[in-house]
């Protein structure tokens, strides 16, 4: 075979070999033309290998560098029908396996927090008691916190050890220690300081106090703290209110009863409690709003009177939900939230 003849060969090799790559419609026809033209035994492609051996020496170098050429374009071939053909069995597969008709996986979606449901809850309960909704700093000053609240600095409550105090008077150049809030009543302050009678608000939010945790007791927890201040409003009213209250929330009727207590913020003042499900559960305390308090703010206790009640959320949401440890809230174990 002379060089001519036998890159004519290599030529009419590459074309056919090209051809049938680019027709075969399965891995079937793929592999029958492999084994035709690149076969290692009696492959077209061997054929030529050995014809090549057999040209004049002076050939060779020129014909074994177009050998090589073609041999690549060919397999160049093959691998595109190979890519080819998976990727239309991939396609294949998929519009085998899809089914429009059947539902889409739903993603999961989280949800508020049981103690967020609860607020949001007793928000839309009391809103729909005349009640609107206030705000304050968490951060609070001793006027806001204690004194405007007829705790004077002798008493108990306002020891360092029962509070988190944040900043000494020396380290605030002269000005009084600020804590973070024991109680939501500092927001009834604020409000009665910048709002004449008549007053009807609510007051959620975190409080601190240094309690160490336990199933009942956490260093930070949340309050819902109500106020009313008009002409004429009497404990009946409280009760009223309250009865109401947790007549909403707990969805069935409720009793309140009134116990005997001590707030320095209110004068008379009364434990709660609410029979739900056959047994009395405390709920927190309230009382009429003590005039030093009203006078404090600028009120006259001679012309209105007030009630206030505080309540912990937490104690509702454990009440309603069966949980006997306050610690569940806040370990954000995924387990005991996904329940709400």
């Amino acid at each position: 075979m002379s060089l001519q003849e036998f890159f004519q060969e290599l030529e009419l090799f590459g074309a056919a070999a090209t051809q049938r790559f680019a027709a075969a419609e399965d891995t079937a026809a793929l592999e029958a033309a492999r084994i035709e033209f690149l076969g290692a035994r009696s492959g077209r492609l061997k054929q030529l290998q050995k014809a090549l051996g057999q040209l004049p020496a002076a050939d060779r170098p020129q014909a074994g560098q177009r050998f090589h050429q073609v041999r690549q374009q060919v397999e160049q071939a093959f691998k595109a029908a190979q890519a080819r053909l998976c990727q239309q069995q991939r396609a294949s597969r998929s519009a085998e396996l899809f089914d429009p008709t059947v539902p889409g996986l739903r993603p999961p979606l989280g949800h508020l927090h049981p103690i967020t449901q609860t607020i949001e809850q007793l928000k839309e309960i009391m809103g729909r008691l005349g009640f609107s909704l206030a705000d304050g700093p968490e951060v609070e000053d001793e006027w806001h916190n204690f004194e405007a609240l007829n705790i004077p600095p002798e008493h108990p409550a306002r020891d360092p050890l029962d509070n988190f105090y944040l900043a000494t008077a020396s380290q605030l150049a002269g000005g009084g220690p600020m804590l973070l809030r024991s109680q939501t009543s500092t927001v009834q302050i604020r409000v009665m300081e910048r709002q004449k009678p008549p007053v009807r608000i609510i007051a959620v939010g975190r409080v601190y106090r240094p309690d160490t945790p336990d199933p009942t007791h956490s260093p930070m927890f949340h309050q819902i703290e109500g106020l009313m201040v008009d002409r004429h409003v009497t404990m009946a009213d409280l009760k009223t209110v309250l009865r109401m209250l947790g007549e909403s929330y707990f969805h069935g009727e409720v009793h309140i009863r009134f116990r005997p207590s001590f707030f320095p913020f209110t004068e008379p003042s009364v434990e709660i409690d609410m029979s739900w499900q056959g047994r009395w559960i405390e709920m927190g305390g309230a009382g009429m709003v003590d005039p030093n308090v009203l006078r404090a703010v600028g009120y006259d206790p001679e012309q209105v009177s007030g009630f206030a009640f505080g309540l912990g959320i937490e104690r509702l949401c454990m009440r309603q939900h069966g949980v006997d440890d306050i610690r569940e809230f806040f370990r954000n174990d995924v387990r005991f939230l996904q329940q709400f």
